[in-house]
């Protein structure tokens, strides 16, 4: 059975079919949040504090840390400022977290300060990112998100997407990365412009799950892009995902709605083991009339909690794609 592991320096995370669905906390990402970009420019690290401690609170798994404040020189902007950003967030939360980066000078400097083992976002199949980023992913033997695009761009066929990410597990096999440390990405389109498009996923997470054999995950919130009501799209979203094979997403864990749904698909997928973390979340859940809840779920990030895979303990992307 594929498992990827992922770690901070106390918690240890499994990703993998057997396991509870990874929730990767997306908020700590500028792109699209003048308001932070501004901040994080500033030396202001207010929301990302915010940001990190809620988001563990409401049961994310992970957490993704992205610092692409700008466009303007990034490669001498990005890395001092992601650094600063990982060991903030860090010293807060004892989530393993994932470096989200477009730029390989700031990868590799936080790779260097990063505590445990953090999840690098992301490689794609160009040649160029290839040869630039794999080398970093086997020296500090970590896994890496494979996102299915190369240098012609993004397919509209799966089957295109399907053969980049084998390419792109080959590649990693030729530089000693196993194919259970490649979460692949492969790309979720928006079903407002693409009626086919969860299908099409539905499909592709299955290939990848049979024939490569590799974790999956996804930036969620594409699925729902352009459409009213979001929130209701990516509940209805999950559950379906994860019934076909994919073991994590990029997401915002504060939503209730969407995390009630990973929350109950682990329950029906038996990766909630006596439905342990359904009840001691919301075992005084009460509804109102009119359907509003009286009383917010209990969420407990502890060990055991199913958060991710029973929170054992040892001593970017939508961005190119229009995250939402």
């Amino acid at each position: 059975m594929t498992r990827t592991i992922v770690a901070s320096a106390t918690r240890e995370i499994i990703i993998g079919f057997d396991q509870p669905f990874c929730v990767i906390g997306e908020r700590i990402n500028p792109t699209g949040r003048k308001k932070l970009a501004a901040e994080m420019i500033a030396g202001n690290f207010d929301t990302v504090i915010r940001d990190a401690l809620e988001q563990a609170a409401c049961g994310a798994t992970m957490l993704d840390v992205n610092a692409g404040v700008t466009s303007v020189n990034p490669n001498e902007t990005e890395p001092g400022l992601l650094v600063q950003t990982l060991e903030i967030v860090q010293g807060l939360v004892d989530l393993p977290l994932s470096i989200d980066s477009s730029v390989t000078a700031a990868i590799e400097a936080a790779l260097k300060v990063a505590k445990g083992r953090p999840l690098v976002n992301s490689v794609t199949g160009e040649e160029e990112k290839l040869e630039a980023i794999l080398p970093l992913v086997k020296k500090y033997n970590v896994p890496v998100v494979a996102i299915s695009n190369d240098e012609t761009g993004i397919s509209m066929d799966p089957d295109v997407r399907f053969a980049v990410a084998k390419k792109i597990v080959e590649r990693c096999a030729d530089f000693g990365i196993p194919a259970h440390d490649v979460v692949v990405d492969p790309l979720v389109m928006p079903i407002g412009a693409l009626g086919d498009a969860g299908r099409q996923v539905f499909a592709l997470l299955r290939r990848l799950r049979e024939e490569l054999k590799v974790n999956t995950t996804c930036g969620l919130s594409n699925i729902s892009f352009g459409l009213p009501h979001r929130h209701g799209i990516n509940a209805a979203f999950i559950p379906m995902v994860i019934g076909a094979g994919m073991t994590s997403a990029i997401m915002n864990p504060v939503r209730p709605q969407e995390m009630e749904a990973v929350r109950g698909a682990n329950v029906l997928n038996g990766t909630d083991e006596n439905c342990t973390t359904w009840i001691r979340t919301y075992k005084d859940y009460k509804p109102a009339e009119g359907g509003q809840a009286v009383a917010a779920p209990t969420q407990v990030n502890a060990p055991g909690d199913g958060a991710g895979n029973g929170g054992r303990r040892r001593g970017g992307r939508e961005a190119r794609m229009g995250r939402g």
